[in-house]
């Protein structure tokens, strides 16, 4: 049975959409009069990594009843190829994070306080997407009643 809540991630259009998403918050942060180019690239990665993150992790269950439950616990990522991990769809979105990170690293001059945000960041977003995180929670957040 297909995941419809899911399948969507494995599409590469949504990949696509990933990287479209990236560069139109650059440009959005780009055009803010008073911004540098060094904050720019820190809110883009910021932003970027919150959006992962409430998309991906902060959420559990399914929006469609067709899996009669079976994903209630779940998040997203969870849900993603089965919960089957490394596959190219997981690879992308935990690969594209870092990528980020060091565009924005190099973009800021390598600036250390602006270097620790965007580290901050990513790793905040790594680890929540480590196997060894898979279906814990930590603080009450995420946990369904039965």
């Amino acid at each position: 049975m297909v995941n419809k809540n899911s399948s969507w991630v494995n599409l590469k259009g949504s990949w696509i959409t990933h990287i479209v998403g990236i560069i139109l918050l650059k440009l959005f942060f780009g055009v803010i009069p008073g911004l540098s180019l060094e904050v720019g690239w820190t809110l883009t990665n910021l932003s970027y990594c919150l959006a992962q993150y409430l998309i991906f992790h902060a959420f559990v269950g399914s929006p469609f009843d067709e899996d009669q439950g079976m994903n209630y616990h779940l998040t997203l990522w969870e849900q993603i190829d089965d919960g089957e991990h490394y596959t190219p769809s997981k690879k992308f979105l935990t690969t594209l994070p870092i990528a980020l990170f060091l565009i924005s690293t190099h973009y800021t001059n390598y600036s250390a306080f602006a270097f620790m945000v965007n580290f901050f960041a990513v790793v905040f977003i790594l680890v929540a997407k480590l196997p060894a995180m898979h279906r814990r929670r930590f603080f009450g957040i995420n946990v369904r009643d039965e």
